[in-house]
Formats: structure tokens, C-alpha cells, sequence
């Protein structure tokens, strides 16, 4: 309670809060909040016309902590049941008030809980104050909202009138503790509507960022040398050379289960021979090209999406713009164009991977080498290998364009990265679903 009157009490004032509660034993400066809009109050009248125009900041920090004396500058006394008091006296500081602010709070607690608040009165006597600082007022402040919260009165007596402008300017207190409040819900109607326009938003910005995409990528085939391909090649190497493990290792377990899994079932016909062929039909034409695309979304988009979400937070994607400079053609069509070259490469090698796998597990079930190789060749054609492979650039430009997208859609705060990154893999992999859908269709009128 003690920290939230500090940090109330110093937004009032317009300063952010810094450092620990008040109520800490450890002894420390105050808030610089109200150290300069208080902390003059804490010397003497004497001492405060000869330093009033030097900062209480500056004096704090080439000055010691006031020594204290062994009374405490705050005493609880209770004259009966519905009355308290509680005495000032000294100087009344952020050191004087370190263990007795706590003292204070647990008194006042035990009291309201004894007589259940109402009616209660509790007075401050300040008749007997030196001075005091910033602190004081917020200790004042805590036990205030404590005793109006338990429904009891409160009463500041002897206050120096120098000090009044100051207290009135807190007054009424409940602007400093507001009650919170809960958001309403909302019904089916609103959420449905709501859900509607964000995935309309998200579509407009989204054919938005196709049309000046498509244009910046025209623009780079008739200027090549204007593009930046020192990013290029790093964007490349990051989302291809070292993906290369973890593509060849999720290929050879797919190789594997999958003619496992087709094996089974195969030799209830006494039909195994044909499984070698179906296998590689399907990893060249469905498998390779899909699982490549979903590595690169959960790793390559992921990443992209995370370092141009870091730009944009740190505002050099506005600092592109004002120095005139196209972030699409700056920051995107580089990565973009990496996904296209590193796609159909990390396919094959997927394809080459999953083959072999494949062709190992068969040997389980006495299917040779050359019997399967052979059974290959006749089952697959150039014209699957290059559906794949064209379905792989088609993911390739899907996988790198919305990680790209989404890094420059990052909002503010901690999280924004995170967040991301986190729409990046997943609009990646929900426009792959779509894209492979398209495809197959495509492949279905044309035979392609």
C-alpha cells in the first residue's frame, strides 16, 4: 500500500516512478518525482531561504543522511475504541520514516479491524513538525485512503500553513486510488463483427502488400544492380545452407514412416513392390515440397519476421521512409527473393533425403535397390519433379513474403516481436494450405 501512495502520488506530479517503496528499512534518496516538487520542504525555514534556489537533488546527492534521533518522527496512540492519533514530530523524512511507515500501517489495520471502520476517527497531529519532504505527504496519504476505505473519518491537525497549498492540491484523494473497472463483455454479435472487420483489415492490408511487392519485384528484374544483394546472400544462407540439417532430418523420417505406414497396408494385397513407386510419387509431388515449406514458415519466416519487427520498433523502417527509401524494396524484395532460390533447392534435397530413406526401409521387406529405383523411374516423370518444384517456389515466395509482412505490421511494446513472429509462421503455413490447394486443383484440370 505504501508503494502504491509513492507511485500515485508521484504521477499526480507528473513524474514517472523510479526505484523502491518508501517503506523499504534499506535508507535511500526519494523518488526524483517528489523530490523536486517536495523536497525543499524538508530543511527549516532558516535553512530553506538561504538554499531555496538550490536544487534538493543536488544537495542530497553531496550531502550524508540526516542523522535521526532515537524517537520516532511518527507515534500511534489509541484514546479509545472510535478514536486514534497519530503524532508527528521532528523531521520527517524518507530515513525518519524507514520501519515506522510499515509500524504505522499495521497499527491502523489491527485498530479498523477491532471496531470494523465505521465510525472511526483518526487524526494527525503535525503541531510538533520541523520539517519534512515528499515522503511524508505520501505516508499521509496511504493511512488517509486506508482509513476512508474502512469507512472512517480522518483529520489532519497543526499543520504548518505553508504546507496547506501543498495537501489541498491531493484533495480529494480518491482521484489518486480509482476504482477499478471492469470491461463489459461482449456478446456473440460484436465478437463475430469484430473477428469479421480485423480479418477484413488483415486481407485489404495483406492484397496491399501483393500489389507493391509484385511491382518492387519487377522493379528488381530491371534493375538488378540497384538491388541490395549483400542481404540477399546472407538472407539465403540463413534460411537455406543452415536448414539443411533439420530439412534432411525431418525428410528422412518422413521417408521412413511413410513407406512404413504404406507397407502395411500394401502387404495384406501382397502388393509391396508398388510402395517404393507410390512413396517417391508422393514425396516429389506433395510431401517434399509441403514439409520444406513448413520448416522454412516455423524457421525462415519466424526469424524474418522477428528482425524487421525489431526495425520497426526501434523505428528505422520509419527512418527508410523518411529518408526517402522504399522499406519493401530496402528491407522485403532481398528476403523475398532469397525464398525463391532457397525453396526449390531445400526441396530436392528433401526429395533426395525421403527417396533414400525410403528405399531403406523397404529392404525390411526384401525389396532390393534396383527393383525399387526401377519401379521409380517408372512411376515418377520430369513433369512431377517440376510441379514440386514449382509448388516449392510458390511456398518459397508465401513463406518469406508474410514473415516479411507481419515484421512490418509489429506494434509497440515487449511483446510486439513475439507476437510477430507467432502471425508470421501461422498466416505462413495457413497461405501454404491455401497455395496447395489452389495447386492441386490447377493439377487436376490440367494434368500438370
Amino acid at each position: 500500500m505504501a508503494v502504491a501512495a509513492v507511485a500515485q502520488l508521484d504521477r499526480v506530479l507528473g513524474y514517472e516512478p523510479r526505484g523502491r517503496g518508501f517503506n523499504s528499512c534499506q535508507p535511500h534518496h526519494p523518488i526524483p518525482g517528489l523530490v523536486e516538487r517536495l523536497g525543499p520542504f524538508l530543511f527549516n525555514s532558516l535553512f530553506h531561504e538561504v538554499f531555496i534556489g538550490i536544487p534538493y537533488s543536488l544537495l542530497m546527492s553531496i550531502s550524508e543522511p540526516i542523522p535521526q534521533s532515537a524517537t520516532p518522527v511518527a507515534v500511534w496512540s489509541q484514546v479509545d475504541s472510535n478514536h486514534a492519533q497519530v503524532t508527528l514530530s521532528g523531521v520527517v523524512n524518507v530515513y525518519s520514516l524507514a520501519g515506522i511507515w510499515t509500524q504505522v500501517r499495521q497499527q491502523q489495520d489491527a485498530w479498523l479491524q477491532q471496531g470494523g471502520g465505521k465510525g472511526q476517527s483518526l487524526s494527525f497531529d503535525a503541531s510538533k513538525v520541523g520539517s519534512l519532504d515528499g515522503s511524508a505527504f505520501a505516508f499521509l496519504i496511504d493511512v488517509e485512503e486506508a482509513q476512508k476505505k474502512a469507512g472512517g473519518q480522518f483529520e489532519v491537525q497543526g499543520l504548518d500553513p505553508k504546507y496547506q497549498p501543498l495537501l489541498k492540491e491531493f484533495d480529494p484523494i480518491d482521484s489518486l486510488f480509482p476504482v477499478p473497472t471492469s470491461k463489459p463483455k461482449n456478446n456473440f454479435v460484436v465478437t463475430a463483427g469484430m473477428a469479421a472487420q480485423d480479418l477484413l483489415d488483415d486481407a485489404r492490408g495483406l492484397t496491399i502488400f501483393i500489389g507493391h511487392l509484385s511491382a518492387d519485384l519487377a522493379w528488381s528484374i530491371r534493375n538488378i544492380r540497384q538491388v541490395r544483394w549483400g542481404d540477399f546472400v546472407n538472407a539465403a544462407v540463413e534460411a537455406g545452407i543452415s536448414a539443411l540439417p533439420i530439412v534432411g532430418l525431418v525428410a528422412f523420417l518422413i521417408g521412413v514412416i511413410l513407406s512404413f505406414q504404406a507397407a502395411i497396408g500394401m502387404e495384406q494385397f501382397g502388393a509391396v513392390s508398388f510402395v517404393g513407386p507410390l512413396a517417391a510419387l508422393g514425396i516429389v509431388r506433395e510431401m517434399g515440397p509441403l514439409i520444406t515449406a513448413i520448416l522454412l514458415a516455423g524457421r525462415s519466416s519466424a526469424a524474418f519476421a522477428a528482425e524487421i519487427g525489431t526495425m520497426t520498433v526501434n523505428s528505422e523502417v520509419d527512418a527508410l521512409v523518411t529518408g526517402g527509401l522504399s522499406p519493401i524494396r530496402f528491407l522485403v524484395v532481398p528476403r523475398v527473393l532469397a525464398g525463391i532460390l532457397v525453396a526449390p533447392i531445400l526441396t530436392l534435397f528433401a526429395d533426395v533425403v525421403s527417396i533414400f530413406s525410403s528405399m531403406l526401409t523397404m529392404q525390411i521387406y526384401g525389396i532390393p535397390f534396383i527393383n525399387y529405383y526401377n519401379g521409380m523411374l517408372s512411376a515418377v516423370d520430369i513433369e512431377d519433379i517440376l510441379s514440386g518444384l514449382v509448388k516449392a517456389t510458390l511456398f518459397g515466395v508465401v513463406v518469406s513474403a508474410m514473415g516479411c509482412l507481419r515484421g512490418m505490421q509489429t506494434g509497440t511494446g515487449a511483446a510486439a516481436v513475439g507476437i510477430s513472429a507467432t502471425r508470421a509462421v501461422v498466416s505462413s503455413i495457413v497461405m501454404i494450405v491455401l497455395v496447395d490447394g489452389i495447386f492441386a486443383y490447377i493439377s487436376y484440370r490440367t494434368g500438370f
